[in-house]
């Protein structure tokens, strides 16, 4: 496995709806995100812990042991600075077979995301701009319905693989993919590709608090396996993943 990590292709944040329209995907650095949010990145970086505490993953159904994972839905209703968030009852979360072939068509009941972090002003404000994001993006404030996925992917079996699933689009608008942190690994590298051409992108997310974020009807996306720097050594890459859907959340 290479171990040569590309620069991501940071972006100014006022530059964000632009790319999105342009190409489809764009990133920001943490300095950007911080900038985007109006919030210190101390504030996101309190975020953290909450992954050290993760329940496994019951579905991998590739019989791996590397996955833990929390999850919590929201809806948005997008307006600028004053959009609204509201949290909804915790669901399963589901996904057609169109849009993931390994996990699609089943109920997954993950463990909620915790009450402290849900209430958290600077978790509320990232829901808020990135429904923003997502209605500038399609041209007009809306109601968006929002997943969001906390990962953890370890190396304790000597792979860890953060898209099982492969090259994959989630079926939704938006997608937003939060390194929160690395620890002892190689690989982990993040691939964009347009779903309708030939143009591609590949880079490293080292830095906590770098946001990928996509729009989900033109690009597909996946992240490479991790392994342990050193043999036999532990290794983790803790992600976060927002999704902005339109239509409803998919199962309904």
């Amino acid at each position: 496995m290479t171990t040569a990590a590309f620069t991501p292709p940071f972006i100014d944040p006022a530059e964000l709806p632009a790319a999105l329209r342009e190409q489809g995907y764009a990133v920001l650095s943490p300095q950007g995100v911080s900038d985007w949010l109006g919030a210190p990145l101390s504030q996101l970086e309190a975020l953290h812990a909450d992954w050290n505490d993760l329940p496994p993953d019951e579905y991998l159904k590739d019989g791996g042991r590397y996955r833990t994972r929390r999850h919590a839905c929201f809806t948005v209703e997008a307006g600028g600075d004053n959009a609204t968030l509201e949290q909804v009852p915790h669901r399963a979360h589901w996904q057609p077979v169109e849009y993931n072939a390994l996990h699609g068509g089943m109920q997954r009941w993950f463990a909620p995301m915790l009450a402290e972090t849900i209430v958290q002003p600077v978790w509320q404000r990232l829901l808020q701009r990135l429904g923003t994001a997502a209605s500038d993006m399609r041209g007009a404030p809306r109601k968006w319905f929002v997943e969001a996925h906390q990962f953890r992917i370890d190396t304790a079996g000597g792979i860890g693989r953060p898209t099982p699933e492969g090259a994959h689009r989630d079926g939704v608008d938006l997608v937003a993919v939060a390194l929160v942190g690395r620890q002892g690994i190689k690989g982990g590298e993040t691939r964009v590709f347009e779903a309708n051409g030939r143009r591609g992108e590949r880079f490293t997310m080292t830095e906590p608090w770098t946001l990928l974020v996509l729009d989900d009807a033109r690009v597909i996306h996946e992240s490479t396996p991790i392994q342990p720097l050193e043999e036999g050594g532990e290794g983790w890459r803790d992600t976060l993943v927002i999704t902005c859907r339109s239509q409803g959340f998919q199962g309904d």
